[in-house]
């Protein structure tokens, strides 16, 4: 070994001919994902050998164009060595989990806290690392670099950029017809090249940070006023879901009994309701922003008021607390509980489970007495891939379980069963929540609404978790579930509205106003058209 490091440490090369021979390893072992996508269009007929060779070959001449323009300089070691990382890492997540690095994964993968960092560690991620990124870089390293002239690496970088430039124009116009095609409606394939579109989406993410949007804050909504139609306060409980998609749930009609609390209960289950995102970071504060999916930019949620800013204003006592990553930042100006971690959360094993989120809350509700009051309760829920970490030993109710977190190792059926146990135990958490406010049923309008930020890939087509784009995110990434509970109080006719709308196509946008419409809250930003209680 030893001797085989000083005979690579014999030979010279120059920058050109690094960022030549990692582009060819690069395009060798880390794109396995990108290849096997075009494969299978191949195999289904959509395509034909000549053209698969033809994306291959453009799909490496832009990855050298790329790879020569940036290590046009004397730090192109460094360069390359950071393009095999991402690469590595890009690698795994594409070859294990389907995932792709687009912008907003880039945001997930900024915002994600150390636990979930720990819980996508793993044996199979030190091989990427080892193979993909630390041995290539020794051997980078390790070769002695190759004096030549600034001019001299100039002109060798501009040659290789030529010739890329020039091969990708003769690959294209000689399939012109084809690309033409490909290029406007294939982009579940090109998402995956690598390491194009991490650095891409990386160099994008960081544009719009240089470039943001610098308008003061806006309050909205400013004309709010709660009407008091009668002597009952409200105390209403919003259950934010985590990674729960709706036809796992047996009150939506799955054949698994995973709701086995709430068939007993008088709720109601939408059951076309889709996401305004594929991720956290992007669904939650969707969900609570007057804006619509169609004008949502998390920039803009940002900077203006949200349902919780707008409710606290009317009068309404607004609590969220945190057993999940964050709020990202809807929470910012209302009372705010972390419950991740003990003694705030009384029930940890050693996991921080949900249902400790309902500890404590009747000392909340007495300190706000005579007031209304919106409870948001954001959960771990099915958050995986450790999907087995998520519920008490209890609620295994199906097995055998997938125990670790490389999904693609477990069969289909303990991928299933680890994550239906999850939906189990949000079943109890949900049941939980309504028990407890069936506490007040007497003194207030009680209310319980749950639903979840996104969906889950479960290895359909071999997708795992979530976050793909929505242009290519399959249905189980974007179909979630909604359900309603009304204590006694409210009109009996409330109940009979909701259930004849369950089976109406809705998604996220429908939150804001529904909370305005619960609280008897007018304003000029309601839209009675969005609102689920509304009697249209």
């Amino acid at each position: 070994m030893y001797s085989l490091l000083l005979k690579i440490k014999s030979y010279e090369a120059n920058s050109i001919t690094c960022a030549i021979f990692t582009t060819i390893y690069i395009a060798l072992v880390a794109n396995f994902s990108f290849y096997e996508n075009l494969f299978q269009w191949m195999k289904a007929g959509n395509s034909s050998t000549t053209h698969i060779t033809s994306v291959i070959l453009v799909n490496f001449f832009l990855m050298l164009l790329l790879s020569s323009l940036l290590t046009a300089n004397k730090a192109y070691k460094y360069i390359l060595s950071l393009v095999l990382l991402i690469s590595s890492l890009t690698a795994y997540f594409s070859d294990s989990y389907g995932v792709v690095i687009d912008d907003l994964m880039i945001v997930n993968i900024l915002e994600t806290n150390t636990a979930e960092i720990m819980g996508l560690l793993s044996l199979k991620m030190l091989v990427y690392l080892i193979f993909l990124f630390f041995i290539p870089t020794l051997i980078l390293f390790l070769v002695g670099s190759k004096i030549e002239s600034s001019l001299k690496r100039i002109r060798n970088h501009l040659s290789v950029i030529i010739i890329s430039i020039l091969a990708v124009i003769v690959l294209i116009y000689s399939s012109l017809d084809f690309y033409s095609s490909f290029i406007r409606t294939k982009k579940d394939i090109r998402f995956y090249s690598n390491p194009l579109i991490p650095i891409y989406s990386s160099t994008k993410y960081i544009k719009k940070q240089l470039t943001k949007n610098t308008e003061e804050y806006r309050n909205i909504a400013q004309d709010i006023y709660i009407h008091k139609g009668d002597e009952y306060n409200k105390i209403t409980i919003l259950i934010v879901g985590e990674t729960a998609r709706a036809d796992h749930f047996s009150v939506n009609g799955y054949d698994r009994v995973t709701n086995p609390f709430l068939s007993k209960k008088r709720i109601v289950s939408f059951l076309n309701v889709s996401s305004c995102g594929t991720n956290t970071g992007i669904s939650i504060p969707c969900m609570f922003s007057s804006l619509n999916q169609n004008e949502f930019t998390a920039e803009k949620a940002k900077n203006q008021d949200n349902i919780l800013d707008i409710l606290q204003r009317g009068g309404v006592s607004v609590l969220w607390r945190e057993n999940n990553t964050s709020s990202y930042n809807v929470a910012d100006r209302v009372l705010y509980e972390d419950f991740r971690n003990y003694p705030e959360n009384p029930i940890c094993d050693p996991e921080c489970r949900d249902i400790g989120m309902l500890s404590g809350l009747d000392d909340y509700i007495k300190k706000n007495h005579g007031r209304d009051i919106l409870i948001v309760l954001h959960q771990i829920g099915s958050h995986g891939p450790e999907y087995y970490k998520r519920y008490p030993k209890e609620f295994a109710k199906y097995y055998p379980i997938c125990q670790t977190n490389q999904l693609s190792d477990c069969t289909k059926d303990e991928i299933i069963n680890s994550y239906d146990n999850t939906i189990l135990y949000t079943d109890f958490f949900i049941d939980k929540a309504i028990d407890f406010l069936k506490k007040y049923n007497a003194t207030h309008k009680t209310s319980m609404i749950y639903i979840s930020d996104h969906g889950e890939s479960l290895g359909e087509s071999n997708y795992y978790l979530h976050g793909l784009p929505m242009f290519i995110a399959p249905k189980e990434q974007r179909h979630v579930p909604f359900i309603v509970w009304l204590g006694p109080k409210h009109d009996k006719s409330l109940m009979e509205n909701l259930e004849s709308k369950s089976k109406k196509e809705i998604n996220h946008d429908v939150l804001f106003h529904s909370l305005l419409s619960i609280f008897n809250a007018n304003t000029k930003a309601y839209r009675k058209e969005s609102d689920i209680f509304s009697e249209n």
